[in-house]
């Protein structure tokens, strides 16, 4: 059995990039069969780092969730509260207000399931209750491990994303000396362990690297690189490199200059096995991905 470190050496991307989970929750479920899925975001705020403020009215955060379907999201993930590096906290009850209108028509109207973007229990109760499938949840339990009981009692499926130190103030604690990829694994694999130990099925769990989270631009993209190792844990991988500085820094490009190197990202992160992306746009997303998988899968190494 190779070690962590040592799994890219011996297994090549196209065959750790086939492994096959299904995801339940109640009501349905999401099937990783080899396609890479896509979790459309809409961020309900006024300060997300990208485009904070242009859906914070229920109408425009419908309407961008129904054309992120309509583009071919798998799931659309909504969240009421922006995580960037020096955001101000919001309250449970103003969290909920913004969420839970567009929940609840989201659910009522689209056919793909709906995700709530939240670290707080009562936000992942209110949103499972207007019709929410799936909570996706920043810093896996690490802010409020609570998350994992209403995700048990729901039956809902559960997003662990690694984040180091809280969002105000992750990079204050952006150190990995023991490496990138063993502090998430080591992080999520502990998360997951605790998830368990409150009642969540290990096979309703996705795991997520968290790429920017307590992470600067050449340990995100160390965690990338290494994303096959993740795999050890056994369940399905969520990447979201959407918009995120370490394509500005890279590449030189402002936030709504990104889409190009978000593509580039999610290509390499489908050929290294994550098998849903989180995104901003849908439809050229999407068209990356088909091309990265047909390379992936075309056979031999790459």
């Amino acid at each position: 059995m190779p070690t962590p470190n040592r799994l890219l050496e011996t297994v090549s991307p196209g065959e750790s990039s086939r492994r096959r989970f299904t995801v339940k929750f109640r009501g349905g479920e999401l099937r990783f069969d080899g396609r890479t899925l896509v979790m459309g975001v809409v961020n309900v705020t006024p300060d997300s780092f990208s485009d904070g403020g242009r859906f914070l009215a229920p109408a425009d955060a419908l309407s961008q969730a129904r054309r992120l379907a309509e583009e071919g999201a798998d799931v659309i993930d909504v969240g009421g509260e922006s995580t960037r590096p020096g955001a101000q906290p919001v309250s449970a009850a103003e969290e909920c207000a913004r969420i839970v209108p567009v929940v609840e028509r989201l659910a009522a109207e689209l056919q793909v399931p709906i995700s709530i973007d939240t670290t707080k229990s009562e936000v992942a109760e209110a949103a499972l209750r207007a019709g929410a499938k799936l909570v996706n949840v920043v810093g896996a339990l690490a802010i409020d491990p609570g998350v994992a009981d209403v995700a048990a009692r729901r039956e809902a499926g559960l997003v662990l994303m690694h984040m180091k130190g809280r969002p105000g103030r992750m990079y204050d604690e952006a150190h990995y000396p023991g490496g990138v990829m063993a502090e998430v694994i080591d992080g999520l694999a502990g998360a997951m362990a605790l998830a368990e130990a409150r009642g969540v099925d290990r096979e309703r769990i996705i795991l997520d690297p968290g790429l920017g989270f307590g992470k600067r631009t050449a340990h995100t993209l160390e965690a990338l690189r290494h994303l096959g190792e993740l795999q050890t844990l056994g369940r399905p991988i969520l990447v979201g490199p959407s918009r995120k500085s370490f394509i500005g820094e890279v590449a030189g490009l402002a936030v709504e200059e990104r889409l190009p190197g978000t593509a580039a990202a999610c290509a390499i992160a489908a050929l290294l096995g994550a098998g849903m992306v989180r995104v901003h746009e849908v439809a050229p997303i999407l068209a990356g991905l088909r091309i990265a998988e047909a390379v992936r899968d075309a056979g031999g190494e790459i």
